[in-house]
């Protein structure tokens, strides 16, 4: 006490210690911060009191009120529940080809199918859906589909799947081996009227003669193919299995047949029509048209 002095500018006695000429002033706490902390301790007290607050060896101390962090998520989860209950019951009375009238629950629908394809999808056709040209996954975000693309053929391929065995609504689709078909200049020839199919090469007449010879039947004259057998479109810039001469060749000699596994008995029918809705939503997507009302509806594939 006796080294505590009144500093002079101020007027405020110091604290009494001095370091290398300075000095640190005795200056109150305003008051609104001591009330302000007083008051903090009495919350403190009265939250130990109320919630669980001290860790013991198996639990927490449990509190007055009986609040628990894993009630209160309980309870979040209930009505999370509640909530994607009320839209799957939803889905499940709307005919798939009547979502797109309904937009906020085509939307719920497309985002369900999201997490469902991130689950059971992105193995083959990859995260953004890409496909892998040379395992022969097809890309999904293109307008080229084999069997349909408007959301009612989409479902039914995920719901049978591709080449199933022991379902008789599967897609399949075959095509013959052409291995010792041709002789090599005739296998040039094919190869090079199916390359000006889509103007990536020039037409041969040979070529054009062996084509319409084997392929026209599935393929069709100008290369549009046939959903009606799943042929792919080979007029077009689009190749399940590559565009080259190599790669088309190998798929004449020996041509590699896709499978997909049926989603029947594996999803139930509201998560597979989310992921019709989904896969319709990537942006090859196509309207559904009633095929009865408009018969000579041109159609697209994907191979």
């Amino acid at each position: 006490m006796a080294n505590k002095h009144i500093d002079e500018a101020t007027g405020t006695e110091t604290v009494g210690h001095e370091w290398d000429g300075i000095e640190e002033l005795n200056t109150p706490l305003p008051r609104w911060w001591l009330w302000t902390f007083y008051l903090t301790i009495v919350f403190a007290i009265g939250y130990v009191i109320a919630f669980p607050a001290w860790p013991m060896v198996d639990k927490a101390t449990e509190g007055v009120l009986g609040w628990t962090s894993r009630s209160q998520l309980a309870k979040e989860i209930d009505v999370a529940d509640q909530a994607r209950e009320s839209v799957r019951e939803a889905l499940a009375r709307t005919p798939i080809e009547r979502l797109p009238e309904d937009s906020p629950l085509m939307q719920q629908a497309v985002a369900g199918g999201g997490a469902a394809f991130r689950v059971n999808c992105v193995q083959c056709h990859g995260s953004g859906a890409a496909g892998n040209a040379e395992l022969g996954y097809p890309n999904l975000n293109d307008d080229d589909w084999l069997w349909g693309g408007d959301l009612k053929a989409i479902e039914y391929t995920l719901t049978h799947g591709i080449r199933q065995a022991g379902d008789d609504e599967t897609r399949t689709s075959q095509m013959p081996t052409f291995a010792g078909a041709f002789d090599g200049a005739q296998l040039d020839a094919l190869v090079d009227h199916v390359l000006s199919l889509s103007g990536k090469g020039r037409s041969n007449p040979v070529g054009a003669q062996i084509y319409a010879d084997n392929c026209v039947a599935c393929h069709g004259t100008n290369g549009e193919g046939s959903r009606e057998v799943g042929a792919p479109r080979l007029n077009d810039a689009i190749w399940l299995r590559g565009s080259s001469r190599e790669a088309i060749k190998r798929q004449i000699l020996n041509p590699r047949m896709g499978v997909m596994p049926k989603w029947e008995g594996r999803l139930d029918p509201v998560t597979i029509k989310m992921l019709a809705a989904y896969v319709h939503s990537l942006g090859g997507g196509e309207d559904f048209v009633e095929v009865a009302e408009n018969p000579e509806v041109e159609v697209d594939e994907q191979p």
